[in-house]
């Protein structure tokens, strides 16, 4: 490891779904203490930091996402000592910890809104978005909320709709709020003092809505929410000062981190909130959207790197525990080989790598009947729309009972393949995904090149195909990735042929690496990484 390591930057970050991790007190849903049993596993993997999702008091109106008290832990979940007992371990491993802040809205059971909604002349009712009917009791403007219908909901208490980007148990808060946005920023500042390493902003660029609630001006598509364009209800001018507030104090304490989720999502958007003076990075989701073709992934690792400055640092993901995750995606089997390629992708590319947890290991979607599902907007939108729940399933420990999940039935049922598909197993297979995720990880880690090196395309009209160099002045790394079942060759001019190349690590045991006449030959579903210092 050389002396410039920035973890954030150089690192690998795990993303965990914090009631699905492993279940500690015996009540069915992850926690704490389960985290904190777990690290060794996790310092095992390599990884250099954890992302946290909301363990915060919360209604469960959205699970985590209607917070009730930023200043707590949810009692199912364990207690602030839990959490500093938590932290403390995690550092002494060499792991740093990020929290999810969701700081657009509150639960509507957060006192602040219940007082709020209690009377015109509460002292809080103007720390969320309030407004008048139109002539008729019309809503005040045509805004959509993304998970379907209009962003206003009526309460008869007050006479006033409150504005509610997302679930109706989910009201925006005002920023523009003086009271508010110091509350906001002492959240910071109380887990900040606490010791955490940084902060996720769930959906930040939502935070401010246009002053006068003008309407959105119309646009083509498919939902309610896709038939306007979203000029006034997010990406305001008052953001940028905001975020400079907000990096001013993360900023104030050493070695600290900013990465934000943007709201109605393009790389362009992700990309001008990226800055010295506002985030450290921006999550581009598109890698996500993207069926198994070398040519769509080219295209938009393409468009994220155009949309970047010199000096700006991507995040690189290929899961999220909002969309389905790729070992379905990309396969209807039990075969991991297309997961190893995408492994290489995501733990080569320019940019944070970040982990879903269960990634490593290949784990699959759950299937479940309308019956069974617990997302509100999986029910709300069946048969339509995936249930989030598929990808939030607990994690595959061994075997055991609920996967090693915990003692009691989990609060989502476990993949009936945990009885082979498990960490405790693929650790004792070394051709398994795990342990290749596992060398791909720790090959980053000793590798100047896969860290901070230049990104430049090998191949820039992709068939089945994507290679590419990661270059440091010292160090040059050639990263080839085959997505077809046959054969392939990578075709290289003579510079690069003629290179001193040792393997670094390939997804085949005895990969061909004999560069004839210019070029490399990759077996089906391989994955080559080619070093020359």
């Amino acid at each position: 490891m050389t002396t410039d390591w920035t973890w954030w930057r150089d690192g690998v970050i795990y993303n965990l779904y914090s009631r699905s991790f492993a279940d500690a007190n015996a009540d069915g849903l992850g926690d704490l203490q389960g985290i904190l049993h777990h690290l060794d596993d996790l310092q095992y993997l390599g990884v250099d930091a954890l992302w946290l999702t909301p363990f915060y008091p919360t209604a469960d109106g959205d699970y985590g996402y209607d917070v009730t008290d930023y200043y707590s832990v949810d009692p199912r979940m364990g207690t602030l000592e839990d959490f500093d007992h938590l932290l403390a371990e995690a550092h002494r491993r060499g792991i740093r910890i990020i929290l999810d802040l969701v700081l657009n809205h509150t639960s509507d059971q957060h006192p602040w809104f219940v007082e709020a909604r209690s009377s015109r002349q509460s002292p809080r009712h103007d720390w969320y978005i309030w407004a008048d009917p139109k002539p008729g009791g019309k809503r005040p403007n045509n805004w959509q909320s993304i998970v379907g219908g209009s962003v206003w909901e009526w309460e008869p208490q007050v006479g006033q709709y409150y504005l509610r980007t997302f679930l109706p148990c989910q009201p925006d808060l005002n920023w523009r709020n003086p009271e508010v946005r110091r509350e906001l920023i002492n959240v910071f500042r109380f887990w900040l003092d606490r010791g955490a390493d940084g902060f996720r902003l769930d959906l930040f660029n939502a935070y401010f809505k246009d002053d006068q609630l003008l309407d959105n001006p119309p646009a083509f598509g498919i939902r309610p929410f896709e038939w306007q364009q979203h000029v006034y209800d997010c990406n305001r001018p008052e953001m940028i000062p905001l975020l400079q507030e907000i990096r001013t104090l993360v900023d104030s304490y050493p070695d600290r981190y900013l990465v934000g989720e943007t709201f109605d999502p393009t790389p362009e958007i992700a990309a001008r909130y990226v800055g010295p003076d506002r985030l450290h990075a921006t999550f581009e989701l598109n890698l996500i959207m993207q069926p198994w073709s070398a040519p769509r992934f080219w295209d938009a690792i393409q468009r994220w790197e155009s949309a970047l400055g010199a000096d700006d640092w991507p995040t690189v993901v290929l899961n999220s525990f909002d969309q389905p995750r790729s070992a379905t995606r990309f396969t209807r089997t039990e075969d991991d080989a297309r997961l190893k390629v995408a492994a290489a992708l995501l733990l080569t590319l320019r940019g944070t790598p970040y982990l879903l947890y269960g990634e490593e290991i290949g784990m699959r979607n759950i299937a479940l009947r309308r019956s069974e599902m617990l997302d509100p907007i999986g029910r709300k939108w069946y048969p339509f729309y995936h249930t989030r729940d598929g990808e939030r399933s607990p994690m595959q420990w061994d075997d055991s009972p609920n996967a090693g999940f915990g003692s009691v039935a989990p609060w989502l049922p476990v993949h009936p393949n945990y009885l082979q598909r498990n960490v405790a197993a693929q650790r004792q297979d070394p051709n398994s995904l795990y342990q290749f995720y596992r060398a791909l990880i720790q090959l980053r880690r000793e590798t100047p090149a896969l860290q901070r090196g230049m990104f430049q395309w090998l191949t820039f009209q992709p068939g089945q195909l994507l290679a590419y160099l990661r270059q440091t002045p010292e160090q040059t790394v050639l990263v080839a990735l085959n997505f077809r079942r046959r054969k392939v060759r990578l075709a290289m001019g003579s510079d690069l042929a003629h290179r001193n190349w040792r393997v670094a690590l390939s997804t085949h045991p005895r990969p061909e690496t004999e560069i004839s006449q210019n070029w490399l030959p990759l077996a089906g579903n391989q994955a080559l990484i080619l070093v020359a210092d």
